[in-house]
């Protein structure tokens, strides 16, 4: 039996699992793969309060044995199901068939970014190709990048990129953008920003790091190559939240529908981080997520009757 059982152990889900041993409380975690989350793939934290300038990778190893030091239990299994999650005692099932009891449940399985699906995008991830312009975009200072998408997000990292580097490239596959009117008014005034419509990216090139880009005008079958640094993907966020969907409430995107204080509107369940739907997806807000949604889960804990 666990008092606070833990989906996921990325940034959101092991600050849970710190403030949920500070409080007294037994607490495990599960992640399928590893932990750490996306953050691991981060070459460079430089946002992070206090802690300028670590790898992704040192601050999962700091925040994972934070977490264990305070007797935290990490297990690397899938989970498959949540079963009496309207009950007090909730049953959690993993792949392999095992059974696990707690009293409360934090979902903190965050988000991936959707990628490309073109060839060598695997290779140059983390050599040039980023996910995230804010996380990574200082990077590319007076440099030639550019950004694929037609939503908020890219928009918005455009806008970004251009205060930083000395060329942008916006490759979107219509010849309209789906982003706010006022983001694509302020994009365009950009006198460095160049509108690459109508197009996808049908090739990476480079050697150790990304050396440029292929792109397909789709009406014209036209083929230009574009000479880049650095390529920001940012045609959206893929939630993997579909096992509760019979336990929590989704949105039409997928993300788990929680307040601002991570409840659901399931008694006992709450959710953490990039999977929770959400304007800004940051690890500072994720571990603000985690930090909160383990607070509510001791006070529901603690007023529940077993």
């Amino acid at each position: 039996m666990y008092d606070i059982l833990i989906i996921g152990a990325g940034p959101a889900g092991m600050t849970a699992a710190i403030y949920g041993q500070r409080g007294g409380k037994k607490t495990i975690v599960f992640d399928k793969l590893s932990y750490g989350g996306q953050v691991i793939n981060t070459a460079e934290v430089a946002n992070y309060p206090g802690i300028p300038n670590m790898t992704g990778l040192d601050f999962a190893d700091k925040t994972y044995n934070q977490m264990k030091d305070l007797g935290a239990e990490m297990s690397y299994e899938e989970i498959f199901e949540i079963r009496d999650a309207d009950k007090p005692i909730k049953t959690v099932i993993t792949t392999s068939g095992k059974e696990y009891q707690c009293k409360a449940i934090i979902i903190a399985t965050g988000s991936s970014p959707r990628p490309l699906g073109v060839e060598n995008e695997d290779r140059f991830r983390g050599a040039g190709i980023s996910y995230c312009a804010t996380c990574d975009g200082a990077f590319f200072r007076d440099k030639t990048v550019a950004v694929c998408g037609g939503g908020n997000t890219a928009l918005e990292d455009a806008e970004v990129l251009s205060d930083i580097a000395e060329k942008v490239y916006l490759v979107h596959r219509r010849d309209e953008f789906r982003a706010d009117a006022t983001n694509v008014k302020r994009v365009k005034s950009k006198k460095n920003v160049e509108l690459v419509l109508d197009s996808v990216v049908t090739a990476i090139k480079g050697e150790r790091f990304i050396q440029g880009i292929e792109v397909e005008n789709k009406k014209t079958g036209e083929k230009r190559e574009l000479k880049i640094d650095g390529l920001f993907v940012a045609i959206g966020q893929m939630p993997e939240n579909d096992i509760f969907k019979d336990v929590v409430k989704l949105n039409k995107a997928g993300y788990v529908e929680a307040s601002e204080d991570c409840l659901t509107g399931t008694d006992g369940i709450f959710a953490a981080g990039d999977c929770r739907a959400k304007k800004v997806r940051q690890i500072t807000t994720a571990v603000s997520d985690g930090a909160i949604a383990a607070l509510a889960a001791i006070e529901h804990i603690n007023k529940t009757e077993y």
